[in-house]
Formats: C-alpha cells, structure tokens, sequence
C-alpha cells in the first residue's frame, strides 16, 4: 500500500547548528542572539517596520487583541470560515464577533459585505488570508481609513505572499504569522506579530514581556523593570527562534519549492475549475479543491484513502459551533461560508514531494468517474 503523508515538515541541517549554539552559549533566555536575527531577517522579508517573534501565531492574535483596546461590548468584524484562534484573541478580551459572508473564489471575507456590518461598537476587522491568497486590502483599509477602525490581518498562512507587490501582514496596523510545522517555514509552534503602526511598538514590547518594561532596560532606557501594564509570556523560545533562523534563510528558496509543486498539481489536475484561489499559487502553503458537496467531499477523502493518500479538510465555521453561536452573530446571508467549507479538500504538498502526477492522476480518476 503507497502511504502518501498530507505533511512533512522540512529541516535542513543549519536548524540543528543554531540550536547547538544557543545550548553552547550558556545562554537560553529570550529574547537572545537569535531572536534578534529572526526578527531582523522577518522584517526584511515582510517589510514591516517591527517585528515581535512569539510563542504561536494565537498569542500574536491575543497581543493584537490587547494593543487594540478591545474590552467587553466591543465588536471585531471577521470571516468565520477561520481557525479557532482568531475568534478566541478577541473574545478573550470581552468582544462580540461579528461575521460576514466569504468570497467564495478565494474562501477569503468578502470586503463589499463588511461595511453593512459595522456599528458604533465596531472597532476591529480582521482579514484572515486563506491559503496564502490576499483579501481585498484596498476596500478594507478604505473602511478603516472611513470609520476608524483596526485593521489585523491574520498572515498565519501568508510568508512570502503578496496583495499588489507588497507582503501579506505589513499592510494592516497589525500583522500575525505563524510558523506552526504545518506551515511552509517553520519551528514546530510559534509565530511573530508584525507592527506597522509605530505608534503601537511601545506597549507591544510591554505587553509580551508580561506587563513589564524589561525590554527597555535590557536596551539601557530604564535602570529596572517593574509592572507597568498588562501582558503575558508570548515571546519565543531562543531554542525555537535558533531552528527558525536557519529556516528563514532558506525561505526562498522552501517556498519556490512548494510554488513548483502546486503548479504542478495544477498542470495536471484536468478540474482547475474546483481549484481553491482560481489562479496560480500564492505561496504553495495550501492546494486545495472544492467538491460539489460534502457527501463528494467524504467520498473523495475516502477514495483517496484507499489509495494510500492522505488528504483533509479545513475549517469548521465558527458561528456554527455550540460556543460560537454563544458569543457571535452573522451579518446579512450565509451564502458561502457553510456551503464552501463543507466542499474544501486539501491534497498533499510539502517541500520536495514527489509524488503529484500519481496524486493527480488519483484525482483525476475521482472526478473522472
């Protein structure tokens, strides 16, 4: 029986060099040597001005969540097709969640739906960017620009994906990556906040450091630290942050990797039509297909199965969920949000995999029949 793995995580050799050098420095507090380095180096990939590594991609959601003052009777705009994280950052803090319709293309909000949804409680919307593919950040940052609101976008998906030519996460006052191993680039867990308001980096450091000011005495501006706001533990180990930094070298490169995979699957595949993004990839972190319904969808995972290949599919929506329906409601019609994550497939890619065409060719032979 061919067994086909939805995921591998990739690791070169340079990860286990890093990681031997933190443990031979002595020197395991963060943030460290290559905290600093992977911070630096994101900023230059993202192009956003300050750049946070955290603990996960959920606590850069939380940190966004605090720096924009939600509190309890505050509304955050977003999609609920979605992971569970970016209903909870704010939820946490005492928002009510509102909802829009996806586009159903892309499985991204749907920005001409989010305007109607906006009250005097709105203070947040968030532009969760599915699969890599880039919400409509022109419309979004216009309602922000209108209405005074926050825009987070949730990049989790996102490195080295763009919306005309600039980076995912560095358009919106506040951008979240994350570097699960499900990613493209990876540490096993963890993430980073992008900060492009300036205005926000301040409180930021505070707020990762748990309420306190230590990262301005460790730079010399303060002689001691002490409590001076709220905050927690979401900075990143300087274990994980070395393991990273020999990933982000290679980030091109991981990611031109994955590209020529999912074009591959894309040259191959004889239904491009059921193809999630309707275009060529974004960044390769996602190839994914739409069935026609959930009863193809389970026969195609079954299918698959059978053939040794190992496929899934995604979110649950999250006004449908006992909790969610308790702290969220849902603006104007579902027309796509239920119907489309109830059609999603996602097919296997990972660096170097080599096996499209037999994929493909299974695919093919479904649908075919």
């Amino acid at each position: 029986m061919i067994n086909i793995p939805f995921n591998r995580p990739y690791s070169g050799i340079s990860e286990i060099k890093y990681i031997q050098e933190v443990i031979n420095s002595n020197s395991l507090s963060s943030p460290g040597v290559f905290t600093k380095k992977c911070e630096k180096l994101l900023s230059s990939i993202t192009d956003s001005p300050n750049v946070l590594l955290t603990s996960s991609c959920t606590h850069a959601l939380e940190m966004s969540a605090l720096l924009c003052n939600i509190e309890e009777g505050d509304e955050v705009i977003m999609s609920s097709y979605n992971f569970v994280s970016c209903g909870n950052a704010f939820v946490l803090r005492g928002a009510k969640i509102i909802f829009v319709d996806i586009e159903p293309t892309t499985m991204n909000i749907n920005a001409n739906l989010i305007e109607s949804a906006i009250t005097k409680n709105t203070k947040v919307i968030v532009a969760m960017h599915y699969a890599g593919y880039a919400c409509d950040m022109d419309k979004i940052m216009s309602l922000s620009d209108k209405y005074d609101l926050f825009v987070v976008e949730d990049a989790a998906h996102c490195l080295l994906s763009y919306y005309k030519e600039k980076p995912l996460g560095s358009i919106g006052h506040l951008g979240t990556i994350s570097f699960h191993s499900s990613k493209n680039i990876h540490c096993g867990e963890g993430g980073a906040l992008l900060i492009n308001d300036q205005e926000l980096v301040a409180r930021a450091e505070i707020i990762r450091e748990k309420g306190t000011n230590r990262s301005a005495f460790l730079n010399g501006f303060v002689d001691k630290y002490s409590w001076v706001g709220i905050g927690s533990s979401y900075i990143m180990s300087e274990l994980s942050a070395a393991f990273l930094y020999g990933q982000l070298l290679n980030a091109e490169e991981i990611t031109q990797n994955r590209i020529s995979i999912w074009n591959r699957y894309y040259d191959t595949l004889s239904n491009s039509n059921k193809i999630v993004g309707g275009s060529r990839a974004s960044n390769g972190h996602i190839f994914a297909l739409k069935c026609s319904n959930k009863s193809e969808r389970n026969s195609f995972i079954s299918f698959m199965s059978a053939k040794g290949i190992s496929t899934t599919f995604h979110y649950i929506p999250l006004h449908s969920t006992e909790f969610g329906k308790s702290v969220s409601s849902f603006s104007g019609e579902d027309l796509y949000t239920t119907s489309g994550s109830e059609c999603v497939v996602r097919l296997p890619i990972f660096y170097n995999f080599d096996s499209v065409d037999f994929v493909s060719s299974q695919v093919n032979m479904f649908f075919k029949n």
